[in-house]
Protein backbone atom coordinates (compact mmCIF):
# COMPACT_ATOMS: atom_id res chain seq x y z
CA UNK A 1 0.00 0.00 0.00
CA UNK A 2 1.40 3.55 -0.96
CA UNK A 3 1.30 6.17 1.57
CA UNK A 4 1.32 9.93 1.13
CA UNK A 5 4.11 11.96 2.35
CA UNK A 6 1.82 15.15 2.44
CA UNK A 7 -1.78 15.74 2.70
CA UNK A 8 -4.12 15.72 -0.11
CA UNK A 9 -5.63 18.58 -1.57
CA UNK A 10 -8.71 19.72 0.63
CA UNK A 11 -7.43 18.18 3.36
CA UNK A 12 -7.56 21.10 5.96
CA UNK A 13 -11.17 21.39 4.18
CA UNK A 14 -11.82 18.01 5.91
CA UNK A 15 -10.90 18.83 9.23
CA UNK A 16 -12.61 22.02 9.27
CA UNK A 17 -15.48 20.30 8.35
CA UNK A 18 -14.99 17.85 11.32
CA UNK A 19 -14.77 20.14 13.58
CA UNK A 20 -18.33 21.32 12.49
CA UNK A 21 -19.76 18.19 13.90
CA UNK A 22 -21.45 17.94 17.05
CA UNK A 23 -18.87 21.01 17.84
CA UNK A 24 -21.06 22.13 20.99
CA UNK A 25 -21.08 18.54 22.77
CA UNK A 26 -17.90 17.95 21.62
CA UNK A 27 -16.35 21.64 23.48
CA UNK A 28 -18.50 21.25 26.36
CA UNK A 29 -17.63 17.49 26.96
CA UNK A 30 -14.13 17.99 26.71
CA UNK A 31 -14.52 20.86 29.01
CA UNK A 32 -16.47 18.69 31.27
CA UNK A 33 -14.18 16.07 30.81
CA UNK A 34 -11.07 17.63 31.86
CA UNK A 35 -12.93 19.83 34.66
CA UNK A 36 -14.31 16.31 36.56
CA UNK A 37 -11.05 14.21 35.87
CA UNK A 38 -8.68 16.92 37.79
CA UNK A 39 -11.38 17.31 40.53
CA UNK A 40 -11.48 12.96 41.04
CA UNK A 41 -7.11 13.09 40.55
CA UNK A 42 -6.79 15.68 43.48
CA UNK A 43 -9.52 14.35 45.58
CA UNK A 44 -7.64 10.54 45.73
CA UNK A 45 -4.18 12.07 45.82
CA UNK A 46 -5.07 13.75 49.21
CA UNK A 47 -7.42 10.97 50.58
CA UNK A 48 -5.44 8.05 49.65
CA UNK A 49 -5.71 5.34 52.45
CA UNK A 50 -2.70 2.99 52.02
CA UNK A 51 1.44 3.75 52.57
CA UNK A 52 2.82 5.61 49.88
CA UNK A 53 5.31 3.73 47.56
CA UNK A 54 8.37 5.00 46.21
CA UNK A 55 9.10 4.13 42.58
CA UNK A 56 12.22 3.08 41.28
CA UNK A 57 14.80 4.30 39.08
CA UNK A 58 15.98 2.33 36.29
CA UNK A 59 18.70 2.77 33.61
CA UNK A 60 16.64 4.98 31.35
CA UNK A 61 16.12 7.32 34.12
CA UNK A 62 19.81 7.46 33.19
CA UNK A 63 19.26 8.59 29.86
CA UNK A 64 17.37 12.05 30.44
CA UNK A 65 18.78 14.58 32.52
CA UNK A 66 16.85 17.54 34.46
CA UNK A 67 15.75 19.98 31.87
CA UNK A 68 13.21 22.81 33.35
CA UNK A 69 12.52 24.14 30.01
CA UNK A 70 10.57 20.86 29.22
CA UNK A 71 8.14 21.90 31.21
CA UNK A 72 5.54 24.02 28.57
CA UNK A 73 5.79 20.34 26.42
CA UNK A 74 4.71 18.70 29.54
CA UNK A 75 1.61 21.15 29.58
CA UNK A 76 0.47 21.22 25.95
CA UNK A 77 -0.59 18.01 27.37
CA UNK A 78 -4.06 19.72 27.30
CA UNK A 79 -4.01 21.37 24.53
CA UNK A 80 -3.35 18.13 22.35
CA UNK A 81 -5.86 16.07 24.13
CA UNK A 82 -8.25 18.93 23.34
CA UNK A 83 -8.01 18.94 19.69
CA UNK A 84 -8.13 15.25 19.08
CA UNK A 85 -11.94 15.45 20.16
CA UNK A 86 -12.93 18.20 18.20
CA UNK A 87 -11.67 16.19 14.78
CA UNK A 88 -14.35 12.98 15.96
CA UNK A 89 -16.48 12.35 12.46
CA UNK A 90 -19.82 11.69 14.35
CA UNK A 91 -21.68 10.74 17.34
CA UNK A 92 -20.71 6.99 17.49
CA UNK A 93 -16.87 8.24 17.57
CA UNK A 94 -17.77 11.19 20.18
CA UNK A 95 -19.52 8.31 22.22
CA UNK A 96 -16.53 5.81 22.26
CA UNK A 97 -14.02 8.27 22.61
CA UNK A 98 -15.33 9.29 25.72
CA UNK A 99 -16.50 6.27 27.59
CA UNK A 100 -12.72 5.13 26.34
CA UNK A 101 -11.35 8.62 28.24
CA UNK A 102 -13.63 7.73 31.02
CA UNK A 103 -12.05 3.84 31.30
CA UNK A 104 -8.48 5.21 31.46
CA UNK A 105 -9.13 7.80 34.04
CA UNK A 106 -11.21 5.10 36.57
CA UNK A 107 -8.50 2.45 36.27
CA UNK A 108 -5.84 5.34 36.81
CA UNK A 109 -7.23 6.70 39.53
CA UNK A 110 -8.00 3.20 41.04
CA UNK A 111 -4.48 2.42 40.97
CA UNK A 112 -3.70 5.58 42.69
CA UNK A 113 -6.36 4.27 45.63
CA UNK A 114 -5.04 1.11 46.07
CA UNK A 115 -1.68 1.46 45.51
CA UNK A 116 -0.41 5.26 45.51
CA UNK A 117 3.18 5.99 44.16
CA UNK A 118 5.55 8.97 44.17
CA UNK A 119 8.93 9.53 42.21
CA UNK A 120 12.03 10.13 44.84
CA UNK A 121 13.58 12.84 46.13
CA UNK A 122 15.90 14.27 43.78
CA UNK A 123 19.01 16.30 44.25
CA UNK A 124 17.68 19.12 42.69
CA UNK A 125 17.55 22.84 44.68
CA UNK A 126 13.46 23.52 43.13
CA UNK A 127 13.97 27.36 44.45
CA UNK A 128 15.84 27.86 41.46
CA UNK A 129 13.19 26.68 38.96
CA UNK A 130 10.28 28.31 40.07
CA UNK A 131 7.26 26.76 38.03
CA UNK A 132 8.15 23.11 38.12
CA UNK A 133 8.56 24.01 41.82
CA UNK A 134 4.99 24.88 41.27
CA UNK A 135 3.98 22.27 39.99
CA UNK A 136 5.51 20.35 42.19
CA UNK A 137 4.08 21.75 44.87
CA UNK A 138 0.51 21.29 43.25
CA UNK A 139 0.78 17.75 42.16
CA UNK A 140 1.81 16.24 45.79
CA UNK A 141 3.32 12.39 46.19
CA UNK A 142 -0.03 9.82 45.65
CA UNK A 143 -0.49 9.76 41.96
CA UNK A 144 2.87 8.76 40.43
CA UNK A 145 2.64 5.46 38.45
CA UNK A 146 1.14 4.77 36.04
CA UNK A 147 1.52 8.54 34.96
CA UNK A 148 -1.90 9.25 33.64
CA UNK A 149 -0.10 12.32 31.79
CA UNK A 150 1.69 9.83 29.56
CA UNK A 151 -1.43 7.78 29.13
CA UNK A 152 -3.42 10.08 27.80
CA UNK A 153 -0.58 11.18 25.79
CA UNK A 154 -0.71 7.66 24.11
CA UNK A 155 -4.42 7.69 24.04
CA UNK A 156 -5.02 10.75 22.22
CA UNK A 157 -1.57 9.82 19.47
CA UNK A 158 -3.99 6.60 19.16
CA UNK A 159 -7.05 8.55 18.22
CA UNK A 160 -5.15 11.17 16.13
CA UNK A 161 -3.68 8.55 13.80
CA UNK A 162 -7.24 7.52 12.98
CA UNK A 163 -8.17 10.97 12.20
CA UNK A 164 -5.15 11.41 9.67
CA UNK A 165 -5.30 7.88 8.48
CA UNK A 166 -9.34 8.78 7.58
CA UNK A 167 -8.36 11.32 6.29
CA UNK A 168 -5.21 10.50 4.04
CA UNK A 169 -3.17 12.96 5.91
CA UNK A 170 -0.22 11.77 4.88
CA UNK A 171 3.14 10.79 6.67
CA UNK A 172 4.45 13.94 7.59
CA UNK A 173 1.23 14.75 9.73
CA UNK A 174 1.28 11.36 11.19
CA UNK A 175 5.27 11.58 12.12
CA UNK A 176 4.34 15.27 13.74
CA UNK A 177 1.30 13.33 15.74
CA UNK A 178 3.89 10.57 17.16
CA UNK A 179 6.61 13.09 17.57
CA UNK A 180 4.20 15.40 19.99
CA UNK A 181 3.28 12.38 21.74
CA UNK A 182 6.98 11.13 22.67
CA UNK A 183 7.72 14.76 23.52
CA UNK A 184 5.30 14.87 25.97
CA UNK A 185 6.69 11.31 27.17
CA UNK A 186 10.12 13.11 27.51
CA UNK A 187 8.74 16.10 28.96
CA UNK A 188 7.55 14.02 32.25
CA UNK A 189 10.80 12.51 32.73
CA UNK A 190 12.91 15.90 32.08
CA UNK A 191 11.13 18.01 34.71
CA UNK A 192 11.80 14.64 37.00
CA UNK A 193 7.54 14.71 37.24
CA UNK A 194 7.84 11.14 36.83
CA UNK A 195 10.64 7.90 36.42
CA UNK A 196 10.48 5.73 33.50
CA UNK A 197 8.79 3.09 35.44
CA UNK A 198 5.57 5.64 35.69
CA UNK A 199 5.96 6.77 31.83
CA UNK A 200 6.27 3.43 30.31
CA UNK A 201 3.23 2.20 32.42
CA UNK A 202 1.17 4.91 31.90
CA UNK A 203 2.01 4.59 28.29
CA UNK A 204 1.61 1.09 28.08
CA UNK A 205 -2.00 1.99 29.73
CA UNK A 206 -2.88 4.57 27.01
CA UNK A 207 -1.85 2.61 23.89
CA UNK A 208 -4.24 -0.61 25.49
CA UNK A 209 -7.19 1.60 26.55
CA UNK A 210 -6.89 3.34 23.14
CA UNK A 211 -6.66 0.37 21.21
CA UNK A 212 -9.80 -1.14 22.51
CA UNK A 213 -11.58 1.90 21.78
CA UNK A 214 -10.76 1.55 18.49
CA UNK A 215 -11.63 -2.01 17.74
CA UNK A 216 -14.83 -1.55 18.71
CA UNK A 217 -15.05 0.93 15.80
CA UNK A 218 -13.24 -1.83 13.30
CA UNK A 219 -16.08 -2.81 11.33
CA UNK A 220 -16.27 0.77 10.16
CA UNK A 221 -14.78 1.79 6.84
CA UNK A 222 -11.68 3.66 7.72
CA UNK A 223 -12.02 6.35 4.79
CA UNK A 224 -15.49 8.29 3.93
CA UNK A 225 -16.53 6.96 0.72
CA UNK A 226 -15.47 10.47 -1.92
CA UNK A 227 -19.09 12.63 -2.51
CA UNK A 228 -20.90 10.89 -5.63
CA UNK A 229 -19.37 7.82 -5.31
CA UNK A 230 -21.67 4.37 -4.87
CA UNK A 231 -21.35 2.70 -1.76
CA UNK A 232 -20.23 -0.59 -1.83
CA UNK A 233 -22.55 -3.59 -2.19
CA UNK A 234 -22.74 -6.14 0.71
CA UNK A 235 -20.03 -8.91 0.33
CA UNK A 236 -18.16 -6.13 -1.54
CA UNK A 237 -14.62 -5.38 -0.03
Amino acid sequence: MKHRLLPPVGWLHELRRRTRVLSLVKMAGTTLGITLFFIAYFWVMRHTPQAITTMPLIAMDDWVDFQPAALPLYASLWFYVSIAPALLDDAREVRTYALSALLLSLVGLAIFWFWPSKVPEFDIDWARHEAVAFLKSADVAGNACPSLHAAFAVYTAVWFERVFRQTSAGLVMRGLNALWCVGILYATLAIRQHVALDMLAGSALGGLVGWLGLRSLAHRPLVRPAAGAPAPRTGET
